[in-house]
């Protein structure tokens, strides 16, 4: 939408063209009707009104033009918003005096202050706040001067009323110029932060596509790229399990699409529990003794939606990091709820030397997003050993990705299934036994 588009949908053509008509309109016609009315009056010398004339046209014309220049304009606040056009201020700037000095000359002390007055709100508009009430100080102190001084030169009994009616005059004047001034550069200011606003919130979408697009892609590809290994592995020991594994790979690779398919469309939401059991199924796969607990057993299902959305993103970024950035044997994952605090924690060993999150993408990305909804995430690396844990409020109730409503999980999540601490070796270890003849060929 252009920027005519924009300032029609917030009203801001109307208020533009109201604001010309007060400020460069009222300048012209206050001049025109107050000084060409004297300038037509057949009792002022024809010395005075020839000179005033000419000067009441430059006048005008510059009031006008540096007027509309400054409308243009939008200065940020407290700063000065631009140069006036020089010559058009010199030419004001002339006029005026020449129309100061006509009707002085002939002790018409209620009218050689207009002009003038004009001249100083006119280049009041180009100041900084600081600079332009020192003008206007000044300028209101050194009025009552020239009408004063000649009234009590000529003794004419006027001196209270020329030395106080042009301060009033200037003040009058620059208050009428700049109020509506400033309406106007304060409606700008307010539609341009409305306009930063949007685009923010458009690159805010962005970045969120962005981190969703990275999970989803980042954990399927890995995870095809170590089936796809392993199929290579077994092909020529073991034919049956190596086509087993492609037809994993094939799987994979049609959730990756359809996962993709749902984050543009903006109804993928990751779930705790779905992210725990892929990744008992991954890290089994890739021989990786993987112990799983869960406390208590139903904990993953009564959590509120946007916590277990976001435990699972962590769930599965770990658990690509750990194909990825680790030569892992052993890994651990214990997820608890205390406290009204839910708490994933999940460790590893044969960690690389640079650890994954310090990039800007995947653990940052996602510790960012669990802060906005008042938890915390932290990576820690010991050795070879690398931790990630990660705590949430289990009352969580600010969205993170979509504000659409989603049905609530059924109970029959298969977290349930998991082993506890107190059982036997869980389903991961015995994957793994299952896959140890293959050790040596890894």
């Amino acid at each position: 939408m252009g920027d005519g588009a924009n300032d029609r949908v917030a009203g801001l053509t109307s208020f533009r063209r109201h604001t010309w008509l007060t400020v460069p309109g009222t300048a012209a016609c206050v001049q025109l009707l107050f000084v060409g009315e004297w300038i037509l009056d057949e009792d002022v010398e024809v010395w005075a009104r020839g000179p005033a004339a000419v000067a009441l046209v430059v006048a005008v014309v510059a009031s006008v033009v540096l007027l509309g220049r400054r409308l243009a304009l939008l200065p940020v606040a407290g700063t000065r918003p631009g140069r006036p056009p020089m010559g058009w201020l010199i030419a004001a700037c002339a006029a005026g005096a020449v129309l100061a000095v006509c009707p002085l000359a002939v002790r018409n002390y209620g009218l050689w202050a207009v002009a003038p007055a004009m001249v100083v709100a006119i280049v009041a508009t180009y100041l900084a706040p600081g600079s332009k009430r020192l003008l206007i100080a000044c300028a209101v102190a050194l009025a009552s001067l020239p009408g004063g001084v000649v009234s009590l030169v000529a003794g004419d009994g006027e001196l209270l009323y020329a030395a106080l009616f042009p301060p009033g005059l200037v003040v009058f004047t620059v208050w009428v110029m700049l109020g509506p001034l400033w309406a106007w550069d304060t409606a700008r200011r307010l539609d341009e932060a409305r306009r930063l606003e949007a685009e923010i919130a458009v690159k805010d979408e962005r970045l969120r596509f962005a981190a969703d697009l990275h999970d989803i892609q980042g954990h399927h590809l890995q995870v095809i790229a170590l089936k796809s290994e392993l199929a290579a592995r077994l092909v020529e020991v073991d034919p049956g399990r190596a086509a087993a594994e492609m037809k994993e790979v094939r799987r994979l690779a049609a959730d990756a699409l359809g996962d993709t398919r749902a984050v543009v469309q903006g109804y993928r939401r990751t779930s705790l529990d779905d992210e725990i059991t892929n990744a008992t199924r991954v890290l089994a796969a890739a021989e990786i003794d993987a112990r799983m607990t869960v406390e208590p057993a139903t904990a993953v299902t009564e959590l509120a939606e946007p916590t277990r959305h976001l435990l699972g993103l962590v769930m599965r970024e770990t658990t690509t990091n750990v194909l990825r950035h680790s030569s892992a044997r052993h890994a651990e994952v214990d997820c608890r709820v205390t406290g009204g605090l839910a708490r994933l924690r999940v460790s590893n060993d044969g960690a690389d030397e640079h650890p994954p999150g310090t990039n800007g993408t995947g653990l940052g990305t996602l510790r960012e997003r669990l802060r906005a909804a008042g938890g915390e995430l932290t990576w820690d690396r010991d050795g070879d050993r690398f931790v990630v844990e990660a705590m949430l409020p289990t009352k969580t109730t600010k969205p993170t990705k979509t504000t659409k409503p989603k049905p609530k999980p059924k109970p029959n999540s298969t977290t349930t299934t998991k082993p506890k601490p107190t059982k036997p070796e869980p389903e991961p270890t015995k994957s793994k036994a299952t896959n140890a003849g293959n050790g040596a060929a890894r």
